[in-house]
C-alpha cells in the first residue's frame, strides 16, 4: 500500500504542500477554493427541493458553513493535513430531500449524529488504518472517476442555466455566458502564468459575471432580506427522534462518504506528493465524522472531502495546504454574515457551471491516473471495470418503467433505499469495496494463512 501514492514532480506545483503564504495571497487562494466548492449551492439546493420555510433554508445554508470552515481549518492544520476542502456530502442530498420533504428532518438529525458517532469512534480506535489495505488504487481511482462523472448531471445543468424550466436554460444567453467562463479557466490556468494561472478561477468569476451582467443576469435583490449577522440554531428541526431505518441508511451513507473521502484524500496526495499514512487516514476521517456531527446539530448535513477541489490543485498548481486554512476561515465568516453568503449565492448559474465543469473534468482524469496505478491484474479489471459499469448504469436505470405496468425499476423498495441505489457513488463504492474484499483482499489473506501453516499457497498477482 505504501506505493499506491506516486511521488509527484517538484516542478509541478508552483506552491507545494508545506509553502507559507502571505494573508492578501491566502485570501485569495482561499476564496477560489470557496468558489470551486459547492457548500453554499448543496444546502441552497436541498432546502429549496425539500420545501423548507425560509427560515430554516438560510439556517441550513449556515450551519454548512458553519461546519466546513471549523472542519477545514483543523483538518489543514492539525488533522490530515492535506489542501482539501470540507463541504456538505451530495451522497446526503437525496435523503435529505426526501426526510425533509416527509417532515422527518429530526430523525434525519438524529441518524446522521449516530452515523457519526460510530465512524468517530472507528477512526480514533485505529480501526480504519488497519483495514487500509482495502483502500487499493483499484477502489480510491473507482471512487474517484465516478464522484467526476456524478457530478456531470450538476455541472452540466448549472452550466446551460440551472432552471431547466426557464426560457433562457440552453439558451443563447446562458451558453455564451458559461462558455465565457470556462474558457477563461482554461486560458488562465494552461497557458496563464504566475498569478493569472495561480487566480484562474477568480479571473474566470470576474469575466463571467461581466458578461452576465451584460446580458442582464447579475441579480443581487436577494442580499437585501438578508442581516449582516446571524447564528445557526440549535436543533432546528426539534428534539432528536430515533427510528432505526433512518440510523441504518445514514450510517450505510456515511459509509460510502468514507470512501469517496479517502479517494480524495489519495488524489491529491497524488497531486502534491506525500504519502497517507495510517495516523493522517484515522484523524481525517475523525475530523469529517466530528464536522458531520457539528452540522446536523445546527440543522446541515453530513460533510466530506470535496473531489472538485482537487482539480482545482492540478489546474492551478497551487498545492499549498495553508490556502486551504484561509478558505475554512473564509466558510466561518460566512457562517455569522448572511448577506455575505447571498451574495456568493448570487453568482448567475452558467457562470458557476463554467467555474466547475474544468474542474470536474480535471477530477475524472485524477481518477485515470489512479487506476493507472493498479497492478495489471484480471482481478483488479473486474473490480475496476463492474464497479464503473454498475455505478453509471444502475442509476440511469432506476426510473425505467418495467413489467406490463410500467412501473419504476426500484418501486417495490422503500423511498430511501430506492434513493441510495439512485446514485452512481453509492452504487459504484458498494460494489467497488465487496468486489475488493471478494476477489483480492479475502483471497488474499486465505492464502496468507495457508502459507503460515505450511501449505503450498497458489500465486496470487499482486496488487
Amino acid at each position: 500500500m505504501a506505493d499506491n501514492v506516486a511521488q509527484a514532480e517538484p516542478e509541478a506545483l508552483t506552491l507545494g504542500l508545506e509553502d507559507e503564504i502571505g494573508v492578501g495571497q491566502g485570501i485569495a487562494l482561499g476564496f477560489q477554493h470557496v468558489l470551486v466548492s459547492n457548500v453554499w449551492l448543496d444546502p441552497v439546493f436541498v432546502a429549496a427541493v425539500a420545501g423548507l420555510p425560509l427560515a430554516l433554508a438560510g439556517n441550513m445554508v449556515n450551519a454548512i458553513f458553519l461546519a466546513a470552515g471549523i472542519v477545514s481549518l483543523i483538518q489543514s492544520t492539525r488533522l490530515v493535513r492535506l489542501p482539501v476542502i470540507e463541504g456538505p456530502s451530495a451522497t446526503f442530498d437525496p435523503l435529505m430531500i426526501s426526510f425533509g420533504q416527509a417532515g422527518r428532518l429530526a430523525q434525519a438529525t438524529t441518524g446522521i449524529l449516530v452515523g457519526g458517532a460510530v465512524i468517530f469512534l472507528i477512526s480514533i480506535s485505529g480501526l480504519l488504518g488497519r483495514v487500509r489495505s482495502i483502500f487499493t488504487p483499484v477502489v480510491t481511482g473507482t471512487v474517484t472517476l465516478l464522484v467526476g462523472l456524478a457530478l456531470a448531471n450538476f455541472t452540466l445543468v448549472e452550466f446551460l442555466g440551472g432552471n431547466t424550466k426557464s426560457p433562457d436554460f440552453a439558451g443563447a444567453r446562458s451558453l455564451t455566458i458559461a462558455c465565457a467562463t470556462m474558457l477563461a479557466v482554461i486560458v488562465f490556468s494552461v497557458f496563464g502564468r504566475g498569478v493569472l494561472q495561480r487566480y484562474a478561477f477568480v479571473w474566470a468569476l470576474v469575466l463571467g459575471d461581466a458578461v452576465a451582467a451584460a446580458f442582464g443576469r447579475l441579480d443581487f435583490s436577494a442580499l437585501s432580506s438578508k442581516g449582516w449577522l446571524g447564528i445557526p440554531t440549535f436543533l432546528p428541526y426539534g428534539g432528536l427522534k430515533f427510528e432505526w431505518d433512518a440510523v441504518i441508511i445514514f450510517l450505510l451513507a456515511f459509509v460510502v462518504a468514507v470512501f469517496e473521502a479517502v479517494a480524495v484524500y489519495f488524489a491529491a496526495a497524488e497531486i502534491v506528493g506525500t504519502e497517507i499514512t495510517d495516523q493522517r487516514l484515522n484523524r481525517g476521517i475523525a475530523g469529517e465524522a466530528a464536522g458531520s456531527m457539528i452540522s446536523a446539530l445546527f440543522g446541515g448535513f453530513a460533510t466530506t472531502a470535496y473531489a472538485q477541489n482537487v482539480g482545482l490543485l492540478r489546474l492551478t498548481k497551487i498545492g499549498t495546504r495553508h490556502a486551504v486554512t484561509y478558505a475554512g476561515a473564509i466558510f466561518l465568516v460566512l457562517a455569522f454574515v448572511p448577506k455575505l453568503g447571498a451574495l456568493l449565492a448570487s453568482t448567475p448559474d452558467p457562470v458557476v457551471g463554467g467555474i466547475f465543469l474544468p474542474a470536474a473534468g480535471s477530477l475524472i482524469v485524477v481518477g485515470i491516473d489512479l487506476l493507472a496505478k493498479m497492478a495489471p491484474t484480471e482481478r483488479n479489471y473486474m473490480v475496476a471495470g463492474l464497479a464503473v459499469m454498475l455505478g453509471v448504469g444502475l442509476p440511469l436505470m432506476s426510473t425505467l418503467p418495467v413489467g406490463p405496468q410500467g412501473v419504476p425499476l426500484f418501486s417495490k423498495l422503500s423511498q430511501n433505499w430506492s434513493l441510495l441505489l439512485s446514485q452512481q457513488i453509492v452504487v459504484g463504492a458498494v460494489v467497488a469495496i465487496v468486489l475488493q474484499l471478494a476477489l483480492v483482499q479475502i483471497p488474499g489473506w486465505i492464502g496468507a494463512r495457508g502459507s503460515a501453516r505450511g501449505e503450498e499457497p497458489k500465486p496470487e498477482p499482486a496488487d
